[in-house]
């Protein structure tokens, strides 16, 4: 049996804002001017335009580059499209999209297709190594509050092909289905005049039954005695606590143990004082889910020390580092046509976009 093949998300779900779009407004401005001044001379470039990566990783955005050509160029039924597929592994210099048609029809897109790959591309690829890193633990997405409410959807759908096991909103969640998850906030707990128990209790009444349902246990920065205390409270409802101690402080149950590890944060032996406070209560099904701060290496850290943590807790670091792309034109109306150093770079994989 052929493999099954892959899907394509509906251009639509994007709900890009197309006219705009089509008038240049999102478009770096030489570009809109290239486009008119082949317009005001008439002439006819047919070209082949060809995006490459700079860099290794896992492939985002794809999809919604598709979505802008056929929305957004003058007349996607003229252009031959290949490209691969969200997700897919990349090397540097890989071609990841070729557009062949004439120039004027999709000059304008350049801009916002190249941005919108490399924004996904790095959520995508962050997440997937985190993803590798704390294998088969999982990984969740908390990557909303470090950025700009109008990304989520498509952040949310990289995290997703990247591996994530959830997300923290329900935008992240509308190309996949996956309803947004998540803790107490400290705030409702400050609301509780800083009892963490009575807020517990208030989400407790009001969370489905099927949602899991995970408290902070740092607010008043002794996550060992909360752990204890919330999981009494919540006896056969609790999920998991989730340990988020400031990187500028140090929780109350590891002052005892400074001297051979730095302090500060969620560190090991913290992990470890409230794993053991818990099963020493008979909560050994409560989880511990880690977060504050956390990267690869951090996670590849707790895992080779056999920390018992359940869960990793991911924000701002799955939106580190730079994913960028290159678009060049490769051949006019059939022959070799590049500036110096660039040339038509086949890739196999690519299908054709119908």
């Amino acid at each position: 049996m052929p493999p099954r093949r892959k899907k394509r998300i509906d251009p639509a779900l994007f709900e890009l804002p197309v006219e705009r779009i089509k008038a240049g407004l999102y478009s770096d401005v030489y570009l809109n001017r290239s486009r008119d001044a082949l317009r005001a001379s008439g002439r006819s470039a047919r070209v082949t335009w060809q995006v490459s990566a700079k860099r290794d990783g896992w492939l985002g955005g794809i999809d919604e580059a598709v979505a802008l050509l056929k929305l957004c160029s003058d007349d996607f039924a003229a252009l031959d499209v290949q490209a691969l597929y969200e997700g897919d592994r990349i090397e540097a210099w890989d071609t990841v999209l070729l557009v062949e048609g004439e120039y004027v029809d999709f000059a304008h897109l350049e801009t916002l297709i190249l941005g919108t790959i490399a924004r996904r591309t790095r959520v995508c690829t962050n997440v997937r190594l985190l993803v590798d890193a704390a294998r088969p633990k999982p990984i969740y997405f908390f990557g909303a509050r470090s950025d700009h409410a109008l990304l989520q959807p498509g952040d949310g759908l990289s995290a997703h092909v990247g591996g994530a096991a959830s997300v923290s909103t329900d935008a992240q969640g509308l190309f996949t289905g996956k309803k947004g998850v998540g803790t107490i906030p400290h705030a409702l707990i400050a609301a509780h005049g800083g009892d963490t128990v009575a807020a517990a209790l208030a989400m407790a009444a009001i969370l489905p039954a099927d949602v899991p349902l995970i408290v902070l246990v740092d607010y008043e920065n002794d996550s060992v005695a909360t752990s204890v205390a919330v999981a009494r409270a919540l006896e056969g409802r609790l999920w998991g606590v989730r340990l988020d101690t400031s990187e500028l402080m140090v929780d109350k149950s590891v002052a005892s143990q400074m001297g051979t590890f730095p302090p500060t944060g969620v560190n090991t032996a913290l992990v470890w004082n409230v794993r053991n406070a818990l099963d020493a209560e008979g909560f050994g099904d409560v989880k511990i889910v880690a977060s504050g701060g956390f990267n690869v290496s951090r996670i590849r850290h707790f895992e080779e020390e056999g920390v018992p943590v359940d869960a990793y807790g991911m924000g701002a670091s799955v939106l580190d580092g730079r994913w960028d792309f290159t678009a060049d034109v490769v051949r006019l109306d059939g022959q070799p046509q590049a500036k110096a150093g660039r040339e038509l770079r086949p890739n196999g994989r690519m299908e054709k976009v119908k």
